[in-house]
């Protein structure tokens, strides 16, 4: 009877004074840091982003008011429409070359590399880079793809071209290619994690069926993978829509992205503005999380 007791006394949370807790307090005050933590950095700014998307401006400085002015010079700009789908242009180029890049390698780490101490030996050789920073491994393409680089010299050497490649660098070529390079391994990661989760058994029963390596690969691997490609596909869309510094170096001035724009208002002290294409950003973003969220399941993976 003393037990029963106890054991109905530690589910109400009583203490040994008698003073009962009750169980949605204790789950609310086990919740509170990670919400407080959350609130105060992210879900704070973005209110503020929004509360000043609202407020008018000028040369001179910012005035608290609730105008939708910035929201329809926003949306009614063909300049903007346009800064957009350039934005989406350089998304959609990034995104699928990682995926099929970053696919390739967490293929080859998790089925043709035996040993496990050989994988993790591979994997970081691919994170070496990202010991450095982003914007110097970005400016490390200039001397390669410039005019007298790298790649010019050597095609002019071996008489494959009688001049230099002028699209190489200062384009959209070089803002793609800059942005696979700063953003495969977030794909490698996830995928290769999902790979390695893979029941060896299924594959096995798949081969003993007669199926083809091919067919392995359409119908087992690739199904069990795409928890870990939708992963990868977050990471990478959200990185790319937010980036600013790649556009600017690698395009030289002569291609725009929405974070630029939002870059060049700032510097101009056109924060309404700025705060109301950051809010419009954010919802495409979102938007395109949801759509990949609705085809993909990746609680499987978490």
């Amino acid at each position: 009877m003393t037990a029963i007791a106890t054991s109905g006394e530690a589910k109400a949370g009583k203490t040994s004074r008698g003073f009962a807790v009750p169980q949605w307090l204790i789950a609310y005050l086990q919740a509170a840091p990670l919400l407080l933590i959350l609130g105060f950095f992210f879900i704070l700014p973005i209110l503020t982003i929004f509360v000043v998307s609202f407020w008018d401006y000028d040369f001179a400085g910012l005035y608290p008011d609730f105008l939708s002015m910035n929201y329809t010079d926003t949306l009614g700009s063909w300049v903007t429409w346009k800064t957009y789908l350039n934005t989406l242009k350089f998304t959609a180029m990034t995104w699928a070359l990682t995926l099929f890049i970053g696919f390739w390698v967490a293929y080859f780490l998790a089925f043709h590399i035996r040993t496990t101490t050989m994988q993790m030996v591979l994997f970081l050789v691919c994170t070496v880079p990202f010991l450095t920073s982003n914007i110097i491994r970005m400016i490390s393409w200039i001397p390669v793809l410039g005019r007298n680089g790298l790649v010019n010299s050597t095609l002019i050497e071996l008489g494959i071209i009688p001049e230099p490649i002028e699209w190489l660098l200062y384009s959209d070529f070089a803002v793609v290619l800059a942005m696979v390079h700063l953003n495969t391994l977030f794909m490698v990661t996830p995928i290769f994690n999902t790979l390695m989760r893979i029941d060896r058994s299924l594959i096995e029963a798949a081969r003993d069926c007669g199926a083809t390596g091919w067919q392995i690969l359409w119908n087992v691997i690739l199904p069990l993978a795409k928890p870990g490609m939708a992963i990868g596909s977050i990471f990478v869309v959200t990185l790319v829509m937010a980036d600013f510094s790649t556009v600017q170096v690698m395009s030289g001035g002569q291609s725009a992205s929405v974070a630029l724009m939002m870059k060049n208002q700032m510097s101009l002290l056109q924060y309404p503005a700025a705060a109301a294409n950051a809010v419009v950003l954010l919802i495409v973003v979102l938007l395109m999380v949801a759509a990949i969220l609705r085809v993909v399941d990746i609680r499987k993976e978490l």
